[in-house]
């Protein structure tokens, strides 16, 4: 995988994320974006990370950027610090993909980079070190601030629960035992990882399920929560071990904040367009997209992804206090939200019972080039015949959406979306339909169409 940059950030195997490469975006990150105060740094738990957070502050402080280095931190957590200091940020990350990879995500004063910053720092590449000299210094309270925050909007809202952590090696687990645990919970520890576990919030392979419904029932658990690597997409199971979908957790997230305006992608569930908000509008896929409609819009706005990441877009109100608004991709409210509203209604299963019959579920297909996605896409997308072809197998289309990929609505209004990953060589498989088990028939069935035409 050789690196690759975008609004994503910058991504690539780690034998060739050279500390030359990585100092020269460094650099042109800070030559062509804002920074404010400052550089925040972060990273999470990936052997790689600490060496590549090094070398980030070295640059940075050689740009005459002064750095406070936050070490192990998730990436909300980090990016809320900056924003509040009037500062830039980067986290050193790959996310959900594997061990042998990794990268950086950068974070101007106000938020996420643009796709006007991405090419703008694009072009900065080539500039020279200035061979100034700033001061660092350590902040360690980041990740307990970000935790704090939804003790002091939801106040004891958990009392009585009995929560696992699935902590794996993200580098939020330590976190998200003292914020459920602030909030009134009991806390069961599970799957303590030293090295390094990749995961994927839209696409938990089956042994690990399997897990949760074991774990559930041993430990007695109301839910079971955890994070990808990196802190920054949400993973819940319910009290059956269920895990509940982050399109999902978003649509609970939005009722409970009373949000009048929902922002999400065009491959989340369409249980939001019945969710009775007063506008729901669609993206192509990615936060980046995700912000700019959150920005255009009035009122009291929210985003999500299908990865469960959640963006609160207007200063709000828990039970106990406020919730100020949060412009980047959450993790901590959707789990908070949903944990509180399962209470609510008795167990997670039930509020979750409470939302349209809508499922969607989705998988990946790992190691192709995107490039051969996109020519598979472009055979069959390009002639309604061989489309309809292609999909014989599986039912007939009766309208096609080309937002982002390839999205189908089929006969009876189940959908398939095929689409290439936009931050690895991998190609996205989504379904939806009226049951989880229609919806996973229709994503295994498009998922073998595509392997036989990818390998």
């Amino acid at each position: 995988m050789a690196p690759k940059f975008g609004t994503s950030g910058l991504r690539g195997l780690v034998v060739e994320l050279t500390p030359e490469l990585i100092a020269d975006y460094t650099r042109a990150f800070l030559t062509a974006c804002p920074f404010g105060t400052g550089l925040w740094v972060g990273r999470d738990l990936r052997e790689s990370s600490p060496l590549l957070a090094e070398v980030v502050i070295e640059a940075a402080l050689g740009e005459g950027v002064p750095v406070v280095d936050c070490g192990a931190v998730p990436t909300p957590a980090l990016a809320m610090a900056a924003m509040e200091a009037g500062a830039a940020a980067v986290m050193i990350t790959g996310s959900h993909i594997p061990a042998d990879r990794n990268g950086l995500k950068f974070y101007v004063p106000s938020g996420e980079i643009t796709k006007s910053d991405e090419a703008a720092i694009l072009a900065a590449l080539e500039s020279p070190p200035i061979g100034a000299m700033a001061h660092r210094r350590a902040n360690s309270d980041v990740g307990g601030d970000w935790a704090a925050r939804y003790r002091g909007a939801f106040g004891p809202a958990l009392q009585g629960q009995k929560i696992g952590v699935w902590a794996h090696s993200a580098v939020s687990r330590d976190l998200l035992t003292f914020a459920v645990e602030a909030l009134g919970a009991r806390v069961s520890v599970l799957g303590w990882s030293e090295t390094f576990v990749p995961v994927d919030t839209e696409a938990v392979p089956s042994e690990v399920r399997a897990k949760m419904v074991e774990w559930v029932q041993a430990e007695g658990l109301d839910a079971i929560i955890s994070t990808d690597g990196d802190g920054d997409r949400p993973l819940l199971a319910d009290d059956q071990g269920q895990v509940v979908p982050g399109d999902v957790l978003g649509q609970i997230t939005a009722k409970l904040l009373g949000a009048e305006t929902v922002v999400t992608t065009v491959s989340a569930n369409s249980g939001v367009d019945q969710g009775g908000f007063a506008k729901v509008v669609r993206t192509k896929i990615g936060s980046p997209f995700v912000i700019a409609a959150m920005e255009a819009a009035e009122g009291k706005v929210v985003g999500y992804e299908p990865n469960g990441g959640f963006l609160l877009g207007f200063d709000a109100t828990g039970p106990q206090g406020p919730l100020p608004k949060l412009m980047t991709r959450d993790s901590l409210l959707p789990i908070v939200a949903a944990l509180v509203e399962g209470k609510r209604a008795g167990s997670i299963s039930a509020r979750v019972a409470q939302e349209p019959a809508r499922f969607t579920v989705t998988d990946r297909l790992e190691n192709i080039p995107t490039e051969k996605s996109l020519a598979l896409l472009q055979r069959i997308g390009g002639d309604a015949a061989a489309l309809q072809a292609f999909m014989a197998p599986i039912g007939s289309i009766t309208a096609t959406d080309r937002t982002d990929g390839l999205r189908m609505t089929l006969e009876g209004g189940d959908v398939v979306h095929l689409r290439p990953s936009g931050n690895a060589p991998e190609m996205r498989v989504y379904a939806e339909a009226g049951s989880p088990a229609a919806a996973g028939d229709r994503m295994q069935a498009a998922f073998r169409l595509v392997q036989a035409e990818l390998g």
